[in-house]
């Protein structure tokens, strides 16, 4: 079965830095595009960033734009995410997941991992 498996979330303070890890198996991560989604209690599930599957193309959510990198290394079957100039607003659960279907306008996804927390405070 499709494996996601997050990882490199903690507790930081505003201003601060982390990078994410999502390691991937048992399917064919390096044809497929990858996101960061991520999910704060009260709120829906938001996209944060998308990444061709070459590593080359990369777009983000305008509220990360400028402060997160997305990345990707396909030998290592891994994505990353870089999150930097964090906000206490970017408190969530981080999630990678595969895109499904957009239904309705919505964007969907097909498979997720168990997250990694995020933390920002003072």
């Amino acid at each position: 079965e499709v494996q996601l498996t997050e990882s490199g979330g903690g507790l930081v303070q505003p201003g601060g830095s982390l990078r994410l890890s999502c390691a991937a198996s048992d399917f064919p991560f390096s044809t497929l595009p990858m996101n960061w989604v991520r999910l704060a209690p009260g709120k829906e599930l938001e996209w944060v960033a998308g990444i061709d599957s070459t590593g080359r193309t990369s777009d983000y959510a305008h509220f990360v734009k400028g402060r997160f990198t997305i990345s990707r290394d396909n030998a290592r079957n891994t994505l990353y995410l870089q999150l930097n100039s964090l906000k206490i607003e970017d408190t969530a659960m981080y999630f990678c997941a595969l895109d499904g279907p957009v239904i309705g306008g919505m964007k969907t996804y097909t498979y997720w991992g168990q997250g990694t927390q995020v933390t920002v405070s003072s």
